[in-house]
């Protein structure tokens, strides 16, 4: 198996590399100091054609698909983060307009309508340089769900009333990354009609100014501090007709059949992993500004360096294995194999950032170095809905009973 980048999937991650190292890391550590958005990061995203990243070639955009788009955030997140987790949302709406949508089966009525639409928002993503973001977290408590939701916990308690010439929206988001930054939110709602559940689920388009878009709520967390995650409140939202991203029932769809979406988010870990990694090893030979120690490394340093590099290429080479599977139809061992992945990452890079600091001793806790904040942002790894380590685990071990059931039942 050749898991060797094409030759142009090697020109996007060295660009997203340069632009991570000169340009993303010396603002990092003031972004998170302030909890303020990356908005010159985007400007180099902007600069570079990267807002346009998995925006198919035919309407001017780079073509990446979501393999390609991984790589790319996994060396974006060395630089920064926030930013390749902001930006993972921005992508993930331009992919699941694009390749996501035509993988799925859906009318040709559906389909024709779905390629007007889709052709204006990658043309303006394009000559206008918009991005989005996207509220899909809702308070656990409230909203509408259906048995066919029930792992990963996704509720809807914002809702869509349909009315002359498009949609009234009314409904809460919180930890909406992008707040007053991104100029698109890629909204989920349930349509208030009977029907089908999934039938129902709309994915909308709504200005960051539209009337009635409120954000609230103070920015202070431990971790990722510069995705500036606040709240959102729809109040009586008018949105048209022409703003729904994806026809209605898809994103229901998308949601149960997709195996690979959450290894979107995982690419950011995987690169906080290698930036930890990495950082290590310059402090430890005297590289990094204000390191204390240079020459020869303790043999159980050096120890704990190996077991370092170990778990950062374990989890690469199954990540790398699972998002090569993307295009491929799920069988019960790739959406496995896909969930193994993302656990994998959300426990290793915790422990990777630890170890480092453990490595590297009492001052690299200081905020002069990034080794804090890389243990700080990696916290966010198992806790970020829809699939935190929880919900990820019990779908892991839910598809393996069922599965053995099954089969079980067959013969």
């Amino acid at each position: 198996m050749d898991m060797r980048p094409t030759r142009h999937q090697q020109k996007l991650i060295d660009q997203a590399r340069a632009m991570a190292s000169e340009c993303f890391a010396p603002r990092a550590a003031d972004l998170d100091h302030k909890a303020e958005f990356p908005f010159a990061d985007y400007d180099d995203l902007r600069d570079a054609g990267f807002l346009g990243l998995c925006v198919p070639e035919e309407y001017g955009g780079l073509g990446a698909d979501l393999e390609t788009y991984c790589l790319v955030s996994e060396q974006i997140a060395q630089g920064n983060a926030s930013t390749a987790l902001t930006y993972n949302m921005h992508c993930l709406t331009m992919l699941m307009m694009g390749e996501m949508a035509d993988a799925h089966d859906m009318s040709e009525v559906k389909r024709a309508r779905h390629e007007v639409l889709r052709s204006t928002n990658f043309r303006e993503v394009i000559e206008k340089d918009v991005y989005y973001g996207q509220p899909h977290s809702e308070p656990v408590e409230e909203g509408e769900t259906d048995k066919v939701f029930t792992v990963g916990g996704r509720r809807f308690g914002t809702t869509a009333d349909k009315v002359d010439g498009g949609y009234l929206l009314n409904g809460r988001k919180f930890f909406v990354s992008l707040a007053g930054a991104a100029d698109y939110f890629a909204t989920p709602a349930i349509l208030n009609e009977d029907g089908p559940f999934v039938e129902r689920t709309l994915y909308l388009k709504v200005p960051r100014d539209a009337p009635g878009v409120t954000f609230t709520g103070e920015w202070d967390p431990i971790g990722m501090r510069a995705t500036v995650s606040r709240d959102m409140k729809l109040e009586d939202v008018f949105v048209c007709d022409d703003a729904e991203i994806l026809p209605p029932g898809v994103f229901g769809g998308l949601y149960l059949t997709s195996a690979h979406g959450p290894l979107l988010f995982s690419a950011t870990f995987l690169g906080i992993m290698q930036a930890a990694y990495t950082y290590t090893l310059d402090y430890l030979t005297g590289r990094a500004p204000g390191a204390p120690l240079k020459g020869q490394i303790a043999p159980p340093i050096g120890s704990s360096v190996s077991e370092m590099l170990c778990k950062v290429e374990a989890a690469r080479a199954l990540y790398y294995r699972s998002i090569s599977e993307a295009k491929l139809q799920p069988t019960h061992e790739i959406r496995q194999r896909a969930r193994a992945a993302h656990l994998t990452i959300q426990r290793a890079v915790v422990e990777v950032a630890q170890e480092a600091i453990r490595v590297c001793g009492g001052r690299a806790l200081l905020k002069k170095h990034p080794l804090e904040r890389f243990l700080r942002d990696a916290q966010a790894a198992s806790v970020m809905r829809p699939w935190t380590r929880e919900i990820a685990t019990q779908a892991a071990w839910e598809s393996a009973i069922k599965h053995v059931q099954k089969k079980n039942t067959v013969e």
